[in-house]
This record gives structure tokens, sequence and C-alpha cells, in this order.
């Protein structure tokens, strides 16, 4: 029986042998051709760091796993065996820290370091470990999770560091090189090539824009840098595909162009703030095609517009096409949804629209994406919790209907005040101090607010029932 296929995020990365070309095939010597990874390694490997983390314990994120593990994980069906193989966590029902380990890559010479948000999830303690072996305390300095970039910042100066390449520049079929720490066997090299870019939909992030390589990724590796031969990172090593939980040819990157613009986000302002529409869209295939009289399949569908959006006090309808955006084809959803979410709020973006054959030009000024990071410090962090948006997806995950309104909480910290409180993951805050809340930015509006009370009164579903929970803000 063939074992399906399972995309894995892990903490390494290894790449496959290089393939073997002969001397006709390339423009310099096979002496030349191995000198130029022989100068990538000198130059990057001193930049690149090993990251030791240590979590707290028995912490279950919204879905119940152990150590903040991503819900519906392929891990899960292989037990706590498995998963302690790849990650170092430990067996349940023991107050141990969680331990785990990944790469990361200097990226200013001051000690910011970027690294992948998966790796340092969850994290009490982080240590850095340098290419001389010295080992430097870390801090978080910020987090997202829809593209699994973080950056840490260890204190010094005067650190060798690798600057970020044009990851839209890099072609299929070009090579590159990807130095971490598998299984902690630090500095390791690998080499391979880009097999594709632009791979979407794969359900690793929510925002998704994949270089995809040969690369051999195995535990360790994780958040390491991918590199081109001008020694400029052009990826973040992130995910493979596997049947095994081992190496199979596929791995994934995310590309430098978006690990710049949020590494900068968090850096410059401490939090990565997204350009909203307010729709939903579907593909546009040859059955949508002909329903709507359309030549070919081409845009995106506006599926719903949410009331009071930007897009919709901009005049979008359902059932709109989408052609282009600034005068860019929309060629997929995803790269779409992508480039929108990477705008600053406030941007005016003209949108082409075919709306019942009929061509029109809507400038909409993009609004802000909520975040769950922006409602997981200050006094929510002091209570222990963070919360997110009620999405359809997560609403039927939790056996609710898709229209259920609120804010969902996704963690709740051991011991803390909301644990106290009777507070779990998966409750649905209705409102705060007898104020409804509808998204995040609304929570953390009335949670604010308590700063003069010190009380907040939660009104939560669970299920079908619904109760009042009291907490108290130290």
């Amino acid at each position: 029986m063939k074992r399906p296929l399972l995309m894995l995020l892990t903490s390494t990365l290894l790449f496959s042998n290089a393939f073997a070309r002969t001397e006709s095939e390339c423009a310099c010597s096979p002496q030349q051709f191995s000198k130029a990874f022989t100068n990538v390694a000198k130059t990057a490997s001193p930049a690149v760091v090993f990251i030791k983390v240590q979590g707290a314990p028995e912490e279950r994120d919204l879905f119940g796993n152990q150590g903040g593990a991503a819900p519906q994980s392929p891990f899960d069906q292989f037990g706590d065996d498995f998963l302690n193989r790849f990650f170092g966590g430990q067996p349940r029902g023991k107050p141990t820290p969680q331990l785990s380990q990944g790469s990361g890559f200097l990226v200013t010479a001051d000690g910011y370091i970027l690294t992948n948000a998966h790796v340092i999830k969850g994290a009490e303690k982080i240590t850095v470990v340098l290419h001389d072996g010295k080992e430097l305390d870390a801090t978080v300095i910020g987090t997202d999770t829809h593209t699994d970039i973080a950056v840490v910042k260890v204190e010094g100066k005067n650190f060798p560091f690798l600057p970020l390449g044009d990851s839209e520049k890099m072609e299929p079929g070009e090579w590159v090189v990807a130095i971490g720490s598998p299984f902690q066997l630090e500095a390791t090299v690998t080499v391979g090539v880009i097999s594709a870019k632009g791979r979407q939909n794969l359900r690793i992030n929510d925002l998704e824009d994949f270089i995809q390589t040969d690369a051999a990724i195995n535990p360790g590796n994780s958040g390491g840098p991918l590199i081109n031969l001008s020694c400029e990172v052009i990826g973040i090593n992130t995910a493979i595909v596997s049947r095994s939980g081992g190496y199979m040819g596929i791995g994934f990157a995310i590309p430098s162009n978006m690990a710049r613009n949020i590494m900068s986000q968090i850096i410059d302002k401490g939090a990565v703030s997204r350009g909203f529409l307010g729709i939903s869209l579907q593909p546009v295939d040859k059955d949508i095609a002909e329903a709507f009289n359309l030549d070919r399949p081409e845009g995106a569908l506006v599926s719903e517009v949410i009331k009071d959006s930007p897009a919709d006090k901009a005049g979008v309808k359902q059932g709109d096409i989408i052609l282009e955006y600034n005068k860019i084809p929309v060629k997929t959803m995803g790269s779409f949804r992508n480039e929108i979410s990477l705008m600053e709020p406030g941007t005016v973006v003209t949108l082409k629209v075919n709306r019942k054959g009929q061509l029109l030009t809507i400038p909409v000024t993009l609004g802000t994406a909520s975040d769950r990071q922006l409602a997981s410090g200050g006094i929510v962090g002091k209570l222990g919790m963070e919360v997110d948006n009620l999405s359809p997806e997560v609403a039927a995950q939790l056996g609710y209907p898709s229209t259920e309104q609120g804010v969902v909480i996704t963690k709740i910290k051991p011991g803390s005040p909301a644990a106290a409180a009777g507070l779990r993951p998966g409750f649905i805050v209705l409102a705060i101090n007898h104020k409804k809340v509808m998204n995040v930015g609304e929570f953390n509006d009335v949670m604010n607010e308590t700063t003069k009370s010190k009380r907040a009164l939660f009104l939560i579903r669970q299920g079908n029932v619904v109760r009042f929970y009291p907490l108290k803000v130290e």
C-alpha cells in the first residue's frame, strides 16, 4: 500500500547532490565550477547560526497539540516517538521543558537574525550558537505566523552577515547552496537547484509563494538560508514533501523578497501590518468562465464582499471578476492575495473588473488586516492568552456554523489568570465588558479600556453553552 505524501515542517535542510554535468555543458572548467561553491561556503558560513530553543512544558494550542504544534499536523499520526526524533520534544505527562532546534542567519552587523517562526514558537529561552562556537542569548523581536518568518536578536556588533538578494530574478535550474545545522551538525553545506517558483496552496503557511528546490531537508535546517552563487540569500528553507519523513527531492523555501518585507516591518514597527480588501475569491475555471460568458478562464471571481470593508465601500460587487490590479494581470488567486497582503494599509489599488461583460476600473484604499500577534502582548499577554479572528474554516473545525461571529481563543498559558478563570483554547469570545467583539481589532480596543477598570468580564460561547467569565487585569 502506498503511503500518502506528507507536507512536513522541519528544523533542518540538506541538499541533494549536484547533477553531474559534462565540461562541454558548462562555460567553465570543473575546477572553476567547484570553486564557485567553495567561495559561497567560505563567505556565508560565518553568518549562519544554530538556534536552540527551550519552551514551556505541556503548552497546548487551539487544537490541543503539545508544544504549540500546528493544527492538523502530519506528525500526529506518528505519535510522540517520531515527534521526539525530529524536534527533541518530551513525552506527554512529563513536566519538563520542550526542547527544539533550528537554523538562522545574521542579516545585520548588529545582531539581527532571520529564521522560521515555527523554529522559535513557544520559546521561553533562545540560545544562538555562532560559527565559532560562542553561545549568546537571543530575544524575539517579532514573528509572523502567516508567513512563518521570525526575527530574533543577539547583542553585539561587527557580526558577519548575509545580504538578501532578489528572489524574483532567480530562475528554475539555477544553482543554490544551503547552509544549516541538520541533526546539530553545524555549518553543513549542501547544494541543489531551483526546481520551480511560485508554489502556492500547499497549506504550509497562510501566505505562500514558495521556491521549490531539490534540497534534501532534514531536522535542524529550518530557518537556514538558501543562497545563490553571488552569496545572496534568496530564500529561507522551511518544508519538504515526503512519504517517509525524509528526503524525496522536493523542498520549499520562503522567497527573500517576502522575507525582506516582513523583516523590515518587524524591525521598524515591531509588528506586521497587512493590506486588506475585504473580499473572498474563487478561481475562474472553464466552467465558471462559461457560466459568466467569458472567452477564456482569467482573473479571480469575487464570491463574497464583507460589509463595510474597503472593497464594499469602493463599490466592488459579488460576481465581479478581478482581471488586473495596478495594471498587473491576476494570474492566480494566491499571488493576488499575497501581493495585496504585502502592501501598506492606506495604499490605493486600482482594480480592473469584469462586471457582467462590462469592464470597470475601481480604485480601492486598502484597510488593515487583523493579526493574532496584535493580541498576544500587553494586557492580553499578562492574562496568558492569544486570540485570532474566527474564520469560517476554524469555525467549522470547532463545530460551529460558518456564520458564527466573535474572536477565538487559540492558546492559554498554563498557570495564567486566563487558565485559572477556566478559559480554554477553542472558546469563542462574544463580548467583553458587555461590548460585542467581532474581530481582533475590536478585542484589542476593548481590552485597552480595561486598564482603568482593572476587570474584564468575558462573554464566552463553548459549544451550545454561553456564560460569563470574570478576569482580574493586574
